[in-house]
Parts: C-alpha cells; structure tokens; sequence
C-alpha cells in the first residue's frame, strides 16, 4: 500500500466469528422460508459470499448495482442502478447485503427500488454502519460492525478499485508523506 498508511480494524478472526452470528441469527428469523439474498456490488461480494453459505436456510443469490459517487469520495445524492435484478422478487423474502451503510442515500434508493416489485418482506444484513455520515434516517437490520469515521479498505472493501482482497479490515489515511 504505497502512500498509505493502513491500521488493522478488523482482524480476519473476528470478521469469521461476526460473519457466522449473523448467519445463526439470519438462520433463526428466517427458518422454514426460502430468501433472495441480493448483494450490493462491488463491495458486498465477499461478505455476500460467506454470509449465504454460513447460512442454514435455503437460499438464491441476485445482484444490483447504484452508483451515486462522482470523482470525489462524497455521494453526489443522486442514486443510479447501473444493473438491475435478474430474478423475480414478487411475493420473495429479500435480504439486501451490503458492504457499508454511511449516508444511507444508496441503501435508501435500492430498498425503495425493490419495494416497487412487490417482494413479501425486505431486510437488510451491511457488514459496516458508520453512522456518523448518515444523511437519511436508514437502520440495517442485521450489522456486522458499527464504526465512527475513517476510510476503510479489504473484505471486499476497495480504494480506487484496489485492496478488497485482504482479508482484514484496515483503516487507511492518504495524507502520509
């Protein structure tokens, strides 16, 4: 990571042991119904990926995306899906995954989206909440982590589309010399 200064925040270990109480908990809430587990690209995959098998219920897999960033780290506020649901969610239990829930504006948009296709319960399981930036009042249903503030990069986590492979949690600062 050159130019940056990372500090581990979340190690792997607890990551794993979180990943599979919310996976028991999910489990539990939803016993004897099948869930659409939609994941949020790009950041949620991995998270998406090892919350759906940790899970005891049965389960699809869709995927959408929204962009609502322009070239800043700022949200613009305005939401665009750039790719859409290709499974059916009528009368579907949906669990929307996410990487991180910070001004709520996408997470916000995307479970207004679904709303509009008629499913029979939405949730929302997001690996971090930084409520700090919250700009909506939006509540996830499921939380991995909750945090104050800072960029963070790994588990699926990304800076200029670089660091989600680590299988940490850092916390990043650009202004190193």
């Amino acid at each position: 990571m050159t130019g940056l200064s990372k500090e581990i925040l979340i190690p792997r270990s607890e990551i794993s042991r979180r990943v599979q109480e919310l996976a028991d908990q999910i489990s539990r809430e939803c016993a004897g119904e099948e869930i659409l587990a939609i994941g949020v690209l790009k950041g949620a995959f991995i998270f998406m990926s090892d919350l759906v098998r940790a899970m005891a219920v049965p389960c699809q897999t869709d995927f959408i995306r929204a962009a609502s960033y322009g070239a800043g780290s700022e949200s613009s506020g305005n939401v665009v899906i750039t790719k859409d649901l290709e499974l059916a969610v009528e009368g579907r239990n949906i669990l929307i995954v996410e990487d991180i829930v910070d001004t709520g504006l996408t997470l916000q948009h995307i479970v207004d989206h679904i709303k509009r296709r008629n499913p029979k319960s939405i949730k929302v399981c997001a690996f971090l909440d930084k409520r700090k930036r919250r700009k909506v009042p939006f509540e996830a249903d499921y939380v991995g982590f909750s945090m104050d503030d800072g960029f963070v990069v790994g588990y699926g986590l990304d800076f200029n589309e670089q660091y989600r492979f680590l299988p940490d949690v850092y916390v990043i600062r650009t202004d190193v010399d």
